[in-house]
């Protein structure tokens, strides 16, 4: 089964705040672990129902760049939303990086593309 994914992040309250407003994630928990020097938080859908996303904050980290699109080992995280167009539309007031604008992926889903505070790319799926 498959339990969650982590990405890292340079700014935890930053990234909770996105991921709660524009994708209707809630904190699960969070903590330090003193053991690699980080702050960890799991967030998780309304419901409790899907994995959990993890954010990792390294307090020693100093350098936090995303590389290139072709150079990226990780593609990206995918959120299931129930307006693309009402979600984009809130997300260009806060000058959210959209990197794809919506379009059709079948009969019956729309996708699109957008960058986190961090540059991690997230797919945008609604489903008719």
């Amino acid at each position: 089964m498959f339990v969650h994914a982590s990405i890292r992040t340079s700014n935890m309250e930053r990234s909770i705040d996105f991921y709660s407003r524009f994708l209707g994630l809630k904190l699960q928990s969070r903590r330090e672990i003193e053991q690699t020097n980080a702050e960890i938080a799991f967030l998780q859908d309304a419901e409790g129902k899907g994995s959990t996303l993890e954010l990792t904050f390294y307090h020693s980290q100093d350098k936090f760049v995303q590389p290139e699109y072709e150079e990226r080992l990780f593609d990206h995280l995918g959120f299931e939303v129930a307006d693309i167009n009402k979600t984009l539309e809130a997300m260009r007031k806060e000058n959210v990086t959209i990197t794809d604008e919506p379009f059709k992926f079948s009969e019956k889903t729309t996708i699109a593309f957008i960058e986190d505070p961090d540059g991690t790319l997230v797919e945008l799926i609604e489903r008719k």
